[in-house]
């Protein structure tokens, strides 16, 4: 692969993870991976343009229908594709299917970019997760197939000790935090061709000392009473977070923000 190369274009596919929870700014917006990923390239490339296309909530199938087209049409020279997740997340799931609509997401997209960038979504320790892994480890391995056979990158966040750490995810137990985000920044940076600005952004953090027994135990009420009640409800009713709601960046417009 070439080394430090330029690139004119990235659109970014795909739902929560990439539309930047919980990466919170001022003004109540998201930031997230995507965005510093494309303000790094932005300082490279004079005229360089972004369009992120991820909504919260979104599966594989909606992906597919709504944002896929879309990406594949505006032709950009990076494409990021991260979905499937909240289906394996799901209580039934048909993994078979999902492998399908990820087959033709990377089929629709690999041709009309010069670089496909896929990833194996980073996954945090806790007893929540752990009945799904299985489910999480067989879309890993359709990506990297997927990959293998398009020519596409894969960026492996599941491998990575970092971003396993509870302390590198919000207090919603599914989202990252913004030094989560920076690492997945850094990660897609890396993988891309470009020189690490933070080689270490897969080591664990620096060790601290646990919660006592009485400050996880609020923690893990405040945890249901906002967060997962809430996600349950969802499921039952048939609602997503993202019902309704739009792309923070439809457009495949040049790249207005800062060069951080």
């Amino acid at each position: 692969m070439q080394t430090n190369p330029t690139y004119s274009s990235l659109v970014a596919v795909g739902d929560s993870f990439t539309e930047g929870m919980s990466d919170l700014l001022p003004d109540g917006s998201y930031r997230g991976w995507a965005d510093l990923l494309a303000a790094r390239m932005a300082a490279r490339a004079p005229g360089f343009r972004y369009a992120n296309l991820a909504v919260r909530g979104k599966l594989i199938g909606q992906i597919v229908d709504e944002q896929v087209p879309v990406a594949a049409a505006m032709r950009a020279d990076v494409v990021t594709l991260v979905g499937g997740l909240n289906d394996a997340l799901r209580p039934k799931c048909d993994m078979g299917r999902v492998r399908d609509l990820l087959t033709e997401a990377v089929e629709r997209l690999a041709p009309s970019c010069e670089r496909l960038v896929l990833m194996r979504s980073p996954g945090r320790q806790g007893p929540v997760l752990e009945r799904f892994r299985p489910r999480m480890e067989q879309l890993f391995a359709c990506v990297d197939e997927l990959a293998a056979r398009h020519g596409a990158l894969v960026v492996d966040l599941y491998g990575a000790p970092s971003l396993a750490d509870p302390r590198l995810w919000d207090v919603d137990r599914l989202h990252l935090t913004p030094e989560g985000h920076r690492r997945v920044a850094e990660a897609v940076w890396q993988t891309l061709g470009h020189a690490a600005e933070d080689p270490e952004w897969h080591t664990p953090v620096p060790a601290t000392p646990p919660p006592g027994w009485g400050a996880r135990r609020i923690a893990d009420v405040r945890f249901a009473r906002h967060h997962l009640l809430p996600w349950i409800g969802r499921r039952l009713t048939g609602r997503s977070s993202g019902d309704g709601r739009a792309p923070k960046r439809p457009e495949l417009l040049p790249y207005e923000g800062p060069l951080l």
